[in-house]
């Protein structure tokens, strides 16, 4: 049936299990009131609360695809294609259906471009530079939603961060 869910079926669907996932990690989940606003969630992880928007992610060729833009009809411009910045959410959080997955996505990582390609298998060219592993944004593999030193919200993991490799060369 997934097949036929339309796209604000899938849209719901995403934000829900995002939810459920970041709830059983123990993040205190809140959600707008009103609607309008760039971020579906607010995620309250201790001394900050994150901007959240979520997405269906699609399985494609070995990689997790997030698309990080809105499309919508204006009255005055027409089709109207956009991208998220770090004024207006803090993270990306895909969730992928066929992997019953939850990633989550700083925005800096992800707003130049409209969509992320998170790989769960080897590129088939065997290039490693520049890779986005799927493991290393796993929402639920992560301890915790820290930030850098420079004030970006980035995923951390496990305690201490060094027990956990990266699989990028």
């Amino acid at each position: 049936m997934g097949s036929r869910w339309t796209p604000s079926e899938k849209g719901g669907i995403a934000e829900l299990e995002i939810a459920a996932h970041a709830a059983r990690l123990g993040f205190v989940v809140s959600r707008p009131v009103t609607e309008g606003c760039r971020y579906d969630l607010i995620f309250d992880v201790g001394d900050r609360l994150l901007r959240i928007q979520c997405k269906w992610a699609c399985l494609r060729s070995g990689a997790v695809e997030i698309r990080s833009s809105t499309c919508r009809n204006s009255p005055r411009a027409g089709y109207l294609r956009d991208r998220y910045d770090s004024r207006e959410i803090d993270v990306v959080a895909g969730f992928c259906d066929a992997l019953d997955t939850v990633y989550a996505v700083p925005v800096h990582v992800i707003s130049d471009r409209h969509v992320l390609h998170l790989r769960v298998e080897p590129p088939r060219n065997n290039q490693s530079r520049l890779v986005h592993w799927a493991s290393d944004y796993e929402l639920g593999a992560i301890a915790q939603l820290g930030e850098r030193r420079h004030g970006m919200a980035e995923v951390v993991g496990s305690s201490p961060t060094s027990s956990t490799g990266s699989k990028a060369a």
